[in-house]
């Protein structure tokens, strides 16, 4: 797409939630992030949640109520087990990503891992692995990707409108009070698993893979790293300028920058909503849509149930060596700042 030619956006690609077709699925966890992904899909699809585990029967049996689903399992390894579950959506902590993972891999369903896809890129590697071995379909559950807005902001990229991209700019800061489970060292707490994924994955998915990392840390009063700033370098000159905090709430938004123009993504960047092209002759192209927050997670599901009734065991939407390229970029992070897990200890 020539930039002076640019008279308006591209539409999205990204097919109604609605159409795909039903798989059943048993969810992992019964915390926040579960209950927005079933009510997603209760509400936007025709996608089945038929089950729900947990560490014990009456927090699944509460949860199953509430959503009204037909099997509550207290225990993962009964969830996993159960003959009337296609797929298994992995919503518990960080650090049990992995585990949850394999048990349902093991278990021969087809897994969506919550985000982040693992603690470290080893451990994604191992989750990538098993899937491939096993012929089953495995995706991280980076939601944001799947969304229309970010179909039309990758046609905005691989349409060279913006030109040559030389930097991007991406900050995700939100307070958390001391006792938010963000706060624990035994849960992989600080910013970089729950909020950097966002800022650190769109880096990657804009400029590829870093080839040098600087950053620097601010530890919280709980112990836990408190916020990370880092300047990542790519072939080409391009520089990327990346922010991640549960010390404070900052702007949450999203530069894309290039020798024809910008991309502009204000907060929350990486939710439904819109989106501002700004071309260097003074051009600007507008994107808008409904802000309907984490409703939008139907989309993920959707794009699984296509791929696994297609036959696929990955998407293009979120390929697993991007998680696992995004994993490695946190691990450099970390490296700089001394962040070491629990588990890896």
């Amino acid at each position: 797409m020539s930039p002076t030619a640019a008279t308006s956006l591209p539409a999205s690609r990204v097919p109604d939630p609605r159409e795909a077709p039903a798989l059943r699925w048993g969810v992992v966890g019964t915390g926040w992030i579960a209950e927005r992904f079933v009510a997603a899909l209760q509400r936007l699809t025709v996608q089945e949640v038929v089950a729900v585990g947990s560490r014990s029967e009456a927090s699944a049996r509460e949860f199953a109520g509430r959503f009204g689903l037909t099997h509550a399992h207290g225990s993962y390894e009964s969830l996993v087990a159960d003959p009337d579950v296609d797929v298994v959506y992995v919503a518990t902590p960080h650090n049990r990503h992995r585990p949850h993972a394999l048990l349902a891999l093991e278990a021969g369903k087809h897994v969506l891992v919550e985000k982040p896809i693992a603690l470290n890129a080893a451990e994604a590697r191992e989750i990538a692995d098993a899937a491939a071995a096993r012929g089953l379909f495995c995706a991280e559950a980076l939601w944001s990707l799947f969304t229309p807005k970010f179909d039309v902001v990758r046609q905005v990229l691989d349409s060279g409108l913006l030109g040559d991209i030389s930097s991007v700019v991406a900050d995700n800061g939100e307070w958390f009070a001391p006792d938010h489970r963000i706060q624990r060292h035994d849960l992989a707490g600080g910013p970089l698993l729950d909020l950097g994924t966002y800022p650190l994955a769109l880096t990657h998915w804009v400029l590829g893979s870093s080839t040098d990392v600087l950053a620097r840390g601010t530890d919280a009063p709980s112990g836990v790293n408190g916020q990370v700033g880092a300047l990542l370098g790519f072939e080409g000159g391009a520089r990327a300028v990346v922010h991640t905090s549960i010390l404070a709430n900052t702007p949450v938004a999203l530069t894309i920058a290039g020798s024809e123009g910008s991309l502009e993504v204000p907060g929350v960047f990486y939710r439904p909503g819109p989106f501002s092209v700004v071309l260097t002759d003074g051009t600007r192209l507008d994107y808008d849509e409904t802000a309907i927050a984490y409703d939008a997670l139907a989309h993920q599901a959707a794009e699984v149930a296509r791929r696994v009734l297609a036959g696929d065991t990955e998407t293009p939407v979120r390929p697993l060596a991007d998680s696992i390229a995004t994993m490695a970029l946190i691990d450099a992070v970390r490296a700089q700042i001394g962040q070491v897990w629990d588990e890896e200890r």
